[in-house]
């Protein structure tokens, strides 16, 4: 099927690796002229040349999305140097601080600001070049931890907030022929990510794990989120808006207890 993507702009926050990665080179495999930041420079680099050897026009800069300002930088610059913005990928998450009695109040906020506020504040910055093309659609990158209890409820709180997030800016950007989705991915193994270093490290307890919690007895790949991804930010998925679409498995706890 083709996705009518061809020349589409997409930008993807934390593009450098795992889920995030998967989707720009998805995205550029579709056509799309792709904008990706991270934190580290090393990796930006590399993920920029695998957009480039497919072929697409690529930007990637630096970027600590937690901060305010920074990732409307970023979008402001992938904008100018891509020429607009018809795709938003707010991919960037994260957990600060542990257990209830060992999570300060600041882990909560830099636990909100990795996943909320970001998306908060890329969508802010997109918005006006949706509008500029005539509309545009953003997809948050959630988690089932948003519905399905899982520790650190920090994360879980902060992913729920997401998934509000997009329902409500569904509503209220509708009249401005733009879409807001949320994906939410269950656990995802990709190298590098923490569900490689659990099974490393604890390989018999991430086998129970395992057994235990996916009917399919494996955990999801950044391939099979970054596909769903790819068709809800098409023309394909016109009539989905404010949706939240688990990407799991059927799994069951998204974490260990």
């Amino acid at each position: 099927m083709d996705l009518g993507l061809k020349d589409k702009v997409a930008l993807i926050t934390g593009g450098s690796r795992g889920i995030g990665r998967c989707i720009a080179l998805t995205l550029a495999a579709e056509g799309c002229r792709v904008g990706i930041c991270a934190r580290g420079a090393e990796q930006l680099e590399r993920a920029l040349g695998e957009l480039r050897a497919l072929g697409a026009m690529a930007f990637g800069c630096t970027a600590d999305v937690k901060q305010a300002g920074q990732v409307e930088e970023f979008i402001s610059q992938a904008a100018r140097a891509l020429g607009g913005v018809d795709i938003l990928v707010a991919n960037v998450g994260g957990s600060a601080g542990g257990t209830l009695l060992e999570a300060t109040d600041q882990d909560w906020l830099d636990t909100f600001a990795a996943n909320l506020f970001h998306a908060v504040r890329a969508l802010r910055a997109a918005v006006p070049h949706f509008k500029a093309r005539g509309g545009g659609t953003a997809a948050i990158i959630s988690s089932i931890s948003g519905w399905k209890p899982a520790p650190r409820t920090q994360y879980g709180c902060a992913k729920a907030a997401e998934i509000f997030l997009a329902s409500g800016l569904a509503w209220e950007l509708a009249g401005d022929n733009i879409r807001v989705n949320t994906v939410c991915p269950g656990s995802i193994l990709f190298p590098g990510g923490g569900w490689e270093r659990f099974r490393r490290d604890q390989p018999e307890k991430f086998a129970q794990f395992e057994e235990r919690e996916f009917p399919s007895q494996r955990l999801g790949t950044p391939e099979e989120v970054a596909q769903v991804v790819a068709f809800l930010v098409s023309p394909r998925a016109s009539w989905i808006n404010g949706a939240l679409i688990p990407v799991d498995g059927a799994q069951g706890r998204p974490g260990v207890f």
